[in-house]
């Protein structure tokens, strides 16, 4: 398994835990909770591979099935409170922010797309599958509330990891750069509540 494997597949892990953990605010049952967990986890993926035309990334992979039912069982057998619930899928989804943006990028430049493309793809991965959960859910996208800086972190981030590769800083570390660089952006501007100008 390479880095970039390694970076979706704990990607997958953690937008699965989100997915699961909001269908319990929702009060889904588990079948729900698993369908709210794949979409999450998968919905920004597939519509990227699908705009570059390769084989959707979940198809035919158990192993990242697996990750998602995991995700669901390990959801359902703790038991926290409501206020617990929303701080950890605030701080789920910010490392799935981080870890898909990177990892859309470079599957995205693997396939032969050109950097400016590659960092769209890159903040499509990590935020349309949010999008799509909440949407089901009756919810808000978090990528369109005026307030938090969603995939406006992931674009940053994105910018940043072209910058550092193109400055030769090497591979892996550019890559946990963009990570934290992510994260931290979403975690900064939720707490010190940072917004973009209104139109």
């Amino acid at each position: 398994m390479n880095l970039i494997q390694t970076l979706l597949y704990t990607g997958i892990f953690f937008f699965a835990i989100t997915g699961a953990l909001k269908a319990r605010t929702h009060q889904m049952d588990v079948f729900g909770a698993t369908v709210l967990a794949f979409v999450t986890a998968y919905g920004g993926g597939t519509i990227r591979d699908l705009l570059i035309n390769v084989p959707v990334n979940w198809v035919n992979d158990y192993f990242a099935m697996g990750l998602v039912v995991a995700a669901v069982l390990i959801i359902s057998l703790f038991r926290i409170n409501m206020v617990r619930f929303r701080k950890l899928i605030f701080f789920t989804d910010a490392i799935g922010l981080g870890l898909f943006t990177a990892g859309g990028i470079e599957r995205s430049l693997m396939f032969g797309i050109n950097e400016g493309y590659a960092v769209i793809m890159g903040v499509m991965s990590a935020t349309f599958g949010g999008l799509v959960a909440d949407i089901i859910c009756g919810e808000v996208p978090n990528l369109l509330k005026r307030g938090e800086l969603y995939a406006t972190a992931c674009l940053i981030g994105g910018i940043i990891y072209l910058l550092l590769k193109k400055a030769g800083i090497e591979y892996n570390t550019g890559l946990f750069i963009c990570v934290v660089i992510i994260v931290a952006i979403r975690i900064v501007s939720k707490l010190k509540r940072l917004t973009l100008p209104e139109i």
